[in-house]
């Protein structure tokens, strides 16, 4: 499964291949709420054929036209902004008051086919790439980072950071598991389950997602890198201990598991006695999730989906 942003390019990339006109479209700015975050993506052509969001659907139906029309045939790079007034605020679905600055970018196959296939490549590497374009010369530049930065665009320049979907393995194919899954599709992460039990993952009715029966800590060796998260589910030492000794150890950014508090000081002791060091085992986050008084699976599955969202929203918050 591959992320949005590398269908989008994927396509436009299909569409330089054969000389076609097209364009790429990104969201750069918002105020108040916004149907598309910053840094979404939209690309179409001159066949009025899309790929991407960057509205409901009222802005890609604007950009269509304008292309029918020939209104942008001649831009190379510009800034178009949307619902300023009452009436695009309603027909767009914003707030009243609300805006979303999108930048066009007029594509060609020898500026721009290039950079392209490099961000994809990268992306199916599981590497960050910094994207710098210069709106007056049209002009695009790669540097490769090791970290995700947030969108900036200022001064007729953009930075755009491209990188790959956090990887969340799951150990335990449980009615849990498929809770938190069932949340983590929906948020656009890559979603692997563990067990090495054969009834739960055949039984398994959750979210189409890769399923692999094996012992978690074979697994999450060869697979886990600093976008990957790791949470173990099944309650089950044998289990849940073998993944946790590997995914604290590793560079996994986030461990968690699930249990009480006197469940987390057991599993603690446990751990300390196979060895693994206190450094790694401040490393997890046990009992897994923010506390919200949850009770049912979803609201468990919500809890974790919550404290992870926190966290890389705002890393040195305390949960």
């Amino acid at each position: 499964m591959r992320s949005e942003d590398y269908h989008v390019l994927e396509k436009a990339l299909s569409w330089l291949g054969r000389d076609q006109q097209c364009w790429l479209a990104t969201i750069v700015h918002t105020v108040g709420s916004s149907p598309r975050p910053i840094g979404s993506l939209l690309a179409f052509n001159s066949n009025s054929e899309l790929v991407g969001s960057v509205s409901g659907g009222c802005i890609e139906e604007d950009l269509i036209d304008w292309v029918n029309s020939g209104a942008i045939k001649d831009i190379s790079c510009d800034v178009f902004e949307f619902g300023v007034t009452a009436e695009e605020n309603e027909r767009i679905g914003l707030p009243c008051g609300g805006s979303v600055k999108v930048l066009v970018q007029v594509l060609s196959r020898a500026s721009d086919f290039s950079w392209i296939e490099k961000v994809l490549q990268s992306l199916l590497d599981r590497q960050c790439v910094e994207r710098r374009l210069d709106l007056d010369s049209g002009n695009t530049c790669l540097e490769a980072t090791t970290d995700f930065k947030l969108l900036e665009f200022r001064e007729r320049a953009l930075s755009q950071t491209f990188g790959p979907r956090m990887r969340l393995f799951l150990i335990g194919a449980g009615q849990l598991s498929q809770c938190v899954a069932a949340i983590a599709v929906a948020m656009d992460y890559e979603v692997c389950v563990i067990d090495p039990r054969v009834k739960p993952i055949e039984f398994w009715s959750g979210p189409k997602v890769e399923l692999v029966r094996g012992m978690p800590d074979d697994i999450l060796k060869t697979r886990t890198d600093s976008k990957s998260i790791v949470i173990t589910l099944t309650h089950d030492p044998r289990i849940d201990d073998m993944a946790l000794c590997e995914a604290l150890e590793g560079p996994a950014w986030y461990v968690g598991a699930l249990g009480s508090i006197r469940t987390t000081q057991r599993r603690m002791e446990r751990l300390e006695e196979l060895g693994i060091p206190k450094a790694a085992c401040d490393r997890l986050h046990a009992p897994v999730g923010l506390s919200i008084g949850s009770k049912t699976p979803m609201e468990i599955a919500v809890a974790i989906i919550g404290e992870i969202t926190q966290l890389r929203s705002y890393p040195n918050s305390d949960t």
